[in-house]
């Protein structure tokens, strides 16, 4: 789930950035791209305009919904510890063998048979 909402996410900030690059800074909206050029074009300058300015707000409230839903999912997920932390918390184990743990009871002191 998390996989799909973050290929969503990527998507809108793609098409927001194209958006935002197709319109002309004076409010003249794909003027450049011949959107406006007299009656027989399919969308007056003006009317393009609006229709890219909405388009961007509804890519623009898809990117912070996602954006939010990526948060609570990374918040709520159980196994979402600092790798920092994890190493510290992770207790280092070595290949060298351990040493052999000496009795707690004495032993007596054998003397050879010929003696």
């Amino acid at each position: 789930m998390q996989t799909l909402i973050l290929t969503i996410h990527i998507l809108l900030a793609i098409g927001i950035t194209v958006l935002v690059l197709m319109q002309r800074s004076d409010g003249g909206a794909l003027g450049s791209l011949g959107g406006g050029q007299g009656a027989s074009a399919l969308f007056t300058g003006r009317q393009a305009g609006n229709m890219l300015t909405r388009l961007t707000s509804y890519f623009f409230i898809g990117f912070i919904c996602t954006s939010l839903a990526l948060v609570i999912m990374a918040k709520n997920a159980p196994d979402n510890t600092d790798p920092a932390a994890q190493a510290a918390a992770t207790p280092i184990t070595s290949n060298m063998p351990t040493p052999a743990t000496q009795s707690q009871t004495p032993v007596a002191p054998t003397q050879p048979a010929g003696e």
